[in-house]
């Protein structure tokens, strides 16, 4: 007992520590580079929301620093607490897909037919999220709109680097598509679906499953702020917003290369667009650039960025961003033209929201409906904000009532 006592009175002070810390230090850094923009829905809400996850970061960061645990262990054990209980409406179950573990969400009413099927792939960076973390929403999905839904729990980065969390998404994918029997889902019904982090791996999962000739083809998939390439991060939505909560133009870029090796020794090139040789940019060009986004989008205060080399050693490092399974924005026409029905949710004050206009732009350029629905006073995780009682957001609600 008087050991817990003390690591009670520990955790107390830490937390106390880190509180201080921030009012002293690290806020002044977040906030003097954080910006929420007059058009943001509730802007006082956001304010908070950060502040808690800037107070988590530090926290973590002392624990760390005091050899307790890392600081992602800590934002992760403090993101996965679970709050949910029983749900009336739903069947819900822990399984393993192959070795991927899955959470399964079932309407308990029995269906008039087969029902459709929903794969969840969760959001976070490819470092952070959970089956936990993405609990409300998976629920409130599989009630509204009496799916069978599938929250798949994939390996994160940094411990397990790129193509981890893609392989793991695929892996459970093709597991239900071959045992969709067992669900009662029609196999001519079934979604790929993600936000953020997600929306990068549901839409690496469709293109794979495009020339799958013996599994049932996907009906649609749907992207939500979706991060689909690493090639530029200076596009219009990068500048406008790169200190936007909850997603800063160079926590993108961290989060990315995180995923692809776990080491961000080439952050600094990579924002400024040094990273890639000035060959395979202009080669992609055609679907990585500010003239494929509206020029709508480019009036708050954009300017053109100047197009940089790289040299041979930082290419070598990244060159892994031209590979679709990691960037689906570099998908090649043939595949992109087999691409099912596509619904994608942006939001203006977004870092990743030109990402989601370009491969609009590609889709529809290739044939392929597309449904978009634009957030005019949306920020980057406001989906999972639906229902947070009184820090919830009626643009989250509004957005996911589109998404079911």
């Amino acid at each position: 007992k008087m050991a817990i006592y003390i690591l009670l009175v520990l955790f107390l002070a830490v937390f106390v520590a880190g509180f201080i810390l921030l009012v002293m230090g690290a806020m002044n850094f977040d906030f003097s580079n954080s910006e929420i923009p007059p058009g943001v829905n509730q802007p006082v809400k956001l304010r908070i929301i950060h502040v808690i996850l800037i107070s988590r970061a530090v926290v973590g960061k002392i624990l760390e620093n005091i050899g307790i645990c890392s600081q992602v262990s800590f934002v992760r054990y403090m993101q996965d607490r679970k709050f949910q209980g029983m749900d009336p409406k739903l069947f819900i179950e822990d399984l393993w897909f192959e070795k991927v573990p899955v959470r399964i969400y079932q309407p308990k009413v029995p269906p008039a037919c087969q029902r459709r099927g929903v794969l969840f792939f969760h959001g976070g960076g490819w470092v952070f999220g959970s089956l936990e973390t993405h609990e409300k929403l998976c629920r409130f999905i599989a009630r509204e709109s009496e799916s069978v839904v599938v929250s798949v729990g994939y390996r994160l980065a940094p411990e397990h680097k790129y193509p981890a969390a893609y392989e793991d998404c695929l892996s459970a994918t093709i597991h239900f598509l071959k045992n969709i029997e067992h669900y009662g889902v029609d196999p001519a019904c079934v979604i790929v679906c993600g936000d953020s982090a997600g929306g990068n791996l549901a839409a690496a999962v469709s293109q794979t499953l495009v020339g799958r000739s013996d599994l049932p083809r996907l009906r649609a998939q749907i992207l939500i702020y979706p991060g689909l390439q690493a090639l530029d991060f200076n596009l219009p939505s990068y500048q406008q917003n790169r200190g936007v909560p909850l997603l800063f133009r160079e926590r993108a870029a961290f989060y990315v290369l995180q995923y692809l090796d776990g080491n961000a020794s080439n952050l600094e090139e990579v924002l400024e667009g040094s990273h890639i040789s000035m060959d395979i940019k202009l080669n992609y060009k055609k679907w990585v650039s500010p003239d494929n986004i509206p020029e709508k989008f480019k009036v708050r205060g954009y300017k053109p960025h100047v197009l940089l080399d790289s040299t041979t050693e930082v290419y070598e490092t990244v060159k892994r961003f031209c590979e679709p399974n990691l960037c689906p924005l570099l998908a090649e026409d043939a595949v992109v033209q087999q691409l099912p029905e596509t619904f994608i949710l942006t939001c203006e004050y977004d870092v990743l929201r030109d990402d989601g206009l370009l491969y609009k732009k590609r889709l529809e350029d290739n044939g392929v409906r597309v449904t978009w629905y634009h957030l005019e006073d949306g920020f980057h995780g406001i989906i999972n904000l639906f229902n947070g009682v009184w820090l919830s957001f009626p643009s989250g609600k509004r957005g996911l009532d589109n998404i079911v």
